[in-house]
């Protein structure tokens, strides 16, 4: 048994909720807390609490994406006033092995944690701000190269009157355990494979309120030693996790942003993410030490760096959430909730274009779990899951069987429209930029194809900009997003001569945590010079400068003062035109080509000048040429985002084409003139149904 001198439980607390205070100790049988068999209110199940004879009232939750989800709850006090529910995200395994997970009471956080080693099946409760584990201290180091999506004045404006994005969006995750984490749990495969699914599992219940799904779609677990070191400053290695990602894990799996989860090792910081890079190839990376087994405690340490991908940055604190901490504040210790400047943060992020990867819904082969119909995901053995039967609302599935009912193709799905899958050829997603391209239906799959964009490197805005990464990378739409409407980009002049001076102003990046001013070859690559923009009234933190210089040129810049693990997004973006035929990375003005990577595709050469090259180095053809090289006729788009052209289209074409030439044979057997020599018929450039 854990001694439990010090340990008080659960106690009747204002308006009939209730509370927990310091640690308490049970047992799964003949303890503290026992399942009391066939005993239900409504949906609700009840544990009761023995010793100080309280029950705990457990209701089914939807917010899980489980293999290990064998029960999920939502608490509610059975009391005829109705309080306010109090959450609960809670794992039982079968023969009640063990119990995991996070309660939310009141304003509070509590972790539920099998005791290790433990032969009686006790667990801990405990409140996750008194976690035993060291406290959490998340920081970047200010040479990184990735920035967010800022503070917009004209965006924050529209944030205040839309609280919630409307299209729910998918964080596709991939976790790599490195071999120090995989030694910590004494070399158990299968148990490190549990740890993470339940990991993604809270996860997944911290972002659900922000409309974001949190969906493990792959495991590395190295035992033997790791691909990249992680050995000295956090921020080294998350430089070098993320470049291992962009060279060797994307071309395995496909993924939105990738954790990596060392064991201990010295360092001191717990935490470290590139801002604001979810969806890039570089730098949708972040990283968290995870130096014990107790994965209530460190899935909101996770929680936080995520939360740094998507775009967050600290808290400050005027920032609000229910809890007393919120999530991401820069010293956490166990906050389960975002604060209302963190929702606001994504959905700048979001509507300022970032995020492009997120729209696409994963598919049942892509999610790492184990199928369970009725818990509301697709997975791997199932037609449809749309919950219980007592919950369900789709004609198109039975709940019962996650079967497809009689008559129905699909239940669901942007392809799916009235249980029967959409035309090959319908859009299910559109272009949302110059730089980004839609996707259609296959006419096979009720889901939509993932997410694609034109080739880095490509021209855009009149031959003015590059693309990047699904973006028109132009120094006018960074000066906009970060000072407002109307806000463009300053004279090169200001460039030249404020970034070569080497101050917090004006600099290419810090080294030792001194600005290192940019030579004249790079200053375009430095600090984002701006104009048109009222410096009078700057947002929270931040600080203006503006210096005149020549016959009256003004520039501007802004310090963001976001914290040492923010890189200050007033710089320049990655993939900007920074000279002809050059763009800039890493403060650097490179030739144009570093953009394309791997990819050898030429439009003239590979696509017939007939498409485009995507993101994937394959062609996207134009309407009425069909890929791969777009040589022949077809119906468009790619072997990646499907037909752009409905069958139902190019049947009509045909049909009319042969009418048009059947009424032309008509019309010269009745010795109509006016048309070629008798014999001969007109050439039509009908298209073939492919």
């Amino acid at each position: 048994m854990v001694d439990t001198a010090s340990t008080i439980g659960w106690r009747p607390g204002p308006g009939g909720t209730m509370w927990v205070w310091k640690i308490m100790a049970w047992q799964c049988q003949n303890g503290l807390v026992a399942w009391i068999p066939n005993k239900k209110i409504g949906n609700r199940d009840i544990w009761e609490i023995r010793n100080w004879k309280q029950e705990l009232h457990l209701e089914k939750s939807n917010q899980i994406l489980p293999e290990t989800q064998y029960k999920s709850f939502k608490t509610q006090q059975p009391d005829v006033h109705d309080p306010p529910p109090q959450y609960i995200y809670i794992y039982i395994f079968p023969l009640c092995l063990f119990v995991r997970g996070i309660i939310l009471v009141g304003n509070a956080s509590y972790g539920l944690e099998p005791v290790p080693q433990s032969s009686a099946n006790e667990h801990l409760l405990f409140a996750l701000k008194d976690s035993p584990s060291q406290p959490f201290v998340c920081g970047l180091t200010d040479g990184m190269d990735e920035v967010l999506v800022p503070y917009s004045p004209d965006l924050s404006k529209l944030l205040r009157q839309k609280r919630t994005l409307p299209q729910t969006r998918y964080v596709e995750a991939v976790f790599v355990v490195d071999s120090l984490r995989f030694n910590l749990t004494k070399r158990n495969s299968t148990a490190v494979r549990m740890q993470m699914v339940e990991l993604a599992n809270l996860l997944d219940g911290y972002y659900k309120p922000l409309n974001v799904r949190i969906v493990l779609v792959g495991l590395v677990t190295f035992d033997t030693g790791n691909p990249f070191s992680v050995q000295g400053s956090a921020g080294d290695v998350l430089g070098r996790f993320a470049s291992w990602r962009s060279k060797v894990l994307l071309a395995q799996k496909k993924n939105d942003l990738s954790q990596g989860l060392p064991g201990p090792y010295p360092g001191g910081v717990l935490g470290m993410a590139f801002v604001g890079s979810v969806c890039s190839a570089s730098t949708a990376a972040g990283i968290s030490v995870f130096s014990d087994n107790t994965v209530s405690y460190y899935s909101t340490i996770i929680a936080h760096e995520i939360g740094h991908n998507l775009g967050m940055i600290h808290d400050s604190a005027a920032c609000k959430c229910q809890e007393k901490q919120c999530i991401m504040e820069a010293m956490s210790t166990g906050a389960t909730q975002f604060s209302d400047c963190s929702s606001n943060g994504f959905e700048n992020f979001i509507l300022g274009g970032g995020g492009v990867c997120l729209r696409n819904q994963p598919t049942a082969s892509d999610v790492v779990t184990v199928a369970q119909c009725g818990n509301g995901l697709l997975e791997m053995g199932e037609e449809c899951d749309c919950g219980t039967p007592q919950e369900c609302k789709n004609r198109c599935c039975d709940a019962a069987t996650c079967r497809l009912t009689p008559g129905s193709a699909c239940a669901q799905g942007s392809c799916c429209s009235n249980c029967q899958l959409q035309v090959s050829g319908t859009v299910c997603r559109q272009s949302v930029n110059q730089c980004d391209l839609a996707e259609y239906c296959n006419g096979t799959s009720s889901f939509c194809p993932s997410d694609f964009y034109l080739m880095d490197g490509l021209p855009c805005a009149g031959n003015t900009a590059y693309c990047y990464e699904g973006r028109c990378q132009t120094y006018d739409y960074q000066c906009s997003n970060l000072f407002g409407s109307g806000a463009m980009k300053a004279d090169d002049m200001c460039f030249k001569y404020v970034n070569t001076i080497g101050d917090r102003f004006g600099n290419c990046g810090y080294s030792n945590s001194n600005p290192l001013p940019c030579s004249v070859a790079n200053v375009m690559c430095g600090k984002i010079q701006c104009t048109n923009f009222d410096s009078n009234n700057p947002p929270n933190g931040v600080s203006i400068s503006v210096v005149t210089i020549g016959n009256g040129t003004v520039c501007k810049n802004a310090d963001y003062n976001l914290g040492s693990d923010v890189l200050d997004p007033a710089y320049v973006k990655t993939g900007s035109m920074c000279a002809v035929g050059k763009v800039c990375i890493n403060f650097q003005c490179v030739n144009s080509s570093a953009l394309h990577g791997n990819a050898t595709c030429d439009a003239k050469i590979n696509c017939s000048s007939n498409g485009v090259c995507n993101n994937m180095g394959h062609c996207h053809c134009n309407d009425g040429w069909a890929p791969l090289n777009c040589d022949r006729a077809g119906r468009g788009g790619s072997i990646d985002s499907g037909p752009s052209v409905s069958a139902q289209t190019v049947r009509h074409m045909h049909i009319c084409g042969l009418l048009e030439v059947i009424a032309w044979v008509c019309k010269m057997h009745k010795g109509g003139g006016g048309g070629p020599a008798a014999g001969l018929l007109p050439s039509y450039g009908l298209l073939h149904v492919s």
